[in-house]
């Protein structure tokens, strides 16, 4: 991998897409530095389709500006650097990998059998001979995706839900393929509702929530915030998040409904249980967890006051 870079591989302007009356994207400003596997993340309907689509040309923005490379999105030179991989791959299911590949090669003007062969390699698919695509699986289908994606050698990847119905096993072998992109120096740009898989290959995010982008952070800012933390469950939560408050003023503490506190910077949960429990205050359960990506994201779609 190169020395950090700072220019933007994407970049967006007020971004905005209406469709009649509703916006599904609204005023994006979308930064994506080159060389980031970047994890875009929103519930369904949330408008990362629609903006991965806006991005690669499929769908056109009401307002806004797309730069790619500081070029617009229209440019034909910028979009030679791009290769992407939106819903379905458009496969052909009697033909065989390589012939799928030698048919969007053709299309793109691209006469060199060494870089068709080399996708293949790259992707896994290079010993699968003359097995047709309609017996391939899910897995071997979304390899083929990202193969034909690859064709050009692109600088730029956008990849939307590309894990969507795979198993643990095609899971590990597409991870280990985006990683190895990566390090080849490729900004790839990644939308996945398995946010668990996600957080092992991006190295920063985006979230978007109703068409607005709500939050970008780091890989390393992500870490800083999603924290260990205490977790009671107890009779009188008012009673006891006053004593917690009163007898630990170093720790930080929230409610999370009628009988659950979450405790942030507490060491030894121990003297807080025994402290409740002195205090006739039962308590139902406890215990120290750690709050990873799925969990935060969650947090942020609920408002996630703690964050902002």
């Amino acid at each position: 991998m190169s020395a950090e870079r700072n220019t933007f591989a994407i970049e967006t302007r007020s971004l905005t897409k209406i469709y009649g009356h509703k916006a599904a994207v609204k005023q994006l400003e979308l930064k994506v530095r080159e060389g980031e596997i970047y994890g875009f993340i929103g519930r369904n309907g949330a408008g990362k389709s629609t903006t991965l689509k806006m991005l690669c040309g499929i769908a056109s923005p009401t307002e806004g500006e797309i730069l790619l490379f500081g070029k617009p999105v229209s440019d034909p030179v910028v979009r030679q650097r791009l290769g992407v991989l939106i819903e379905s791959a458009g496969l052909f299911p009697n033909l065989t990998a390589k012939q799928n590949v030698e048919l969007k090669a053709k299309c793109m003007g691209l006469v060199d059998e060494k870089s068709i062969e080399e996708v293949l390699r790259v992707t896994g698919l290079g010993n699968v001979g003359r097995k047709k695509v309609k017996h391939f699986s899910m897995g071997m289908k979304q390899k083929l995706g990202v193969a034909l994606a690859l064709l050009g050698n692109p600088d730029l990847l956008i990849l939307d839900e590309p894990i969507n119905g795979l198993d643990p096993e095609g899971i590990r072998e597409f991870r280990q393929l985006i990683l190895r992109l990566h390090e080849e120096g490729k900004t790839i740009i990644i939308s996945s509702h398995i946010l668990g898989e996600l957080s092992k290959i991006s190295t920063n995010y985006g979230i978007i929530k109703e068409g607005e982008l709500i939050e970008q952070l780091t890989k390393e800012e992500l870490e800083g915030k999603c924290q260990d933390y205490f977790q009671i469950e107890v009779q009188d939560v008012k009673r006891a998040l006053a004593l917690i408050q009163e007898l630990f003023p170093e720790v930080t503490s929230e409610v999370l409904d009628a009988r659950a506190i979450r405790i942030y910077g507490v060491e030894d949960g121990a003297r807080i249980n025994q402290m409740l429990i002195e205090n006739q205050i039962l308590v139902y359960a406890s215990g120290f967890h750690h709050l990873d990506l799925e969990e935060y994201f969650l947090d942020r779609m609920e408002g996630g006051r703690k964050y902002v």
